[in-house]
């Protein structure tokens, strides 16, 4: 059987916006900010906050998934997880990780590149506070990454605990909390006509300023 499939006609033309060096603020935040408020103003995202996540084992090998954006805090974007699951043991493996955005209502990638720290107990703890107590107890009922028998085990498992957290505050796992990305480097891409799109990329230089140059697409 050929399961050969031709994908060369799927074809888009990106006109949607530019992005022009005089527009450019001398904090990429900044920038960031301002087309996240453009992205969610424009709808059509499901999760304008959705981001891939790569990083890499041990090995060398990379891995990538979808996390969401909670925060941006202290100059760093913060997402929170489980820490003993497979992208936990990555981070700790090796820090130095990737986040993209791809915003398609505005024909918009941004791209940053940084090192991954945990942002601590307490803020931890705030953030956790503020989950839907459903997804509280998801984060003692799942231990992530890790193989289970059935999806019987985890329904069995979130009714054993609705029964034991019932009418108590729920606390958060020592295994779960947030990261924060310090970025070295964010690059923004939009899309225009003829493959000729507009690339913008922030370093952050030794002085703790921020060089932006432009590359071709």
């Amino acid at each position: 059987m050929d399961n050969t499939k031709n994908l060369s006609s799927l074809r888009k033309d990106y006109q949607a916006s530019q992005l022009v060096d005089i527009d450019l603020p001398s904090d990429p935040l900044v920038l960031f900010d301002r087309w996240f408020q453009e992205v969610s103003e424009k709808g059509g995202v499901a999760e304008v906050n959705a981001m891939t996540l790569s990083t890499s084992d041990a090995d060398g090998a990379p891995h990538s998934r979808v996390v969401l954006l909670k925060h941006i805090d202290n100059g760093g974007f913060v997402f929170f997880t489980n820490y003993n699951s497979a992208k936990g043991k990555s981070i700790s493996q090796n820090p130095h990780v990737c986040l993209s955005f791809f915003w398609p209502n505005l024909e918009r990638q941004v791209i940053i590149s940084g090192k991954a720290e945990a942002i601590g107990d307490h803020k931890s703890d705030t953030y956790f506070q503020e989950r839907p107590r459903g997804s509280q107890i998801g984060a003692h009922v799942s231990e992530q990454s890790k193989p289970i028998q059935s999806r019987e085990v985890l329904d069995k498992r979130l009714v054993e605990l609705e029964a034991h957290f019932k009418d108590k505050p729920i606390p958060r796992p020592q295994h779960w909390g947030g990261y924060r990305v310090n970025p070295n480097s964010i690059e923004f891409w939009q899309g225009r006509p003829n493959r000729l799109h507009d690339r913008i990329v922030y370093s952050l230089t030794n002085g703790g300023s921020w060089h932006t140059q432009r590359l071709s697409p």
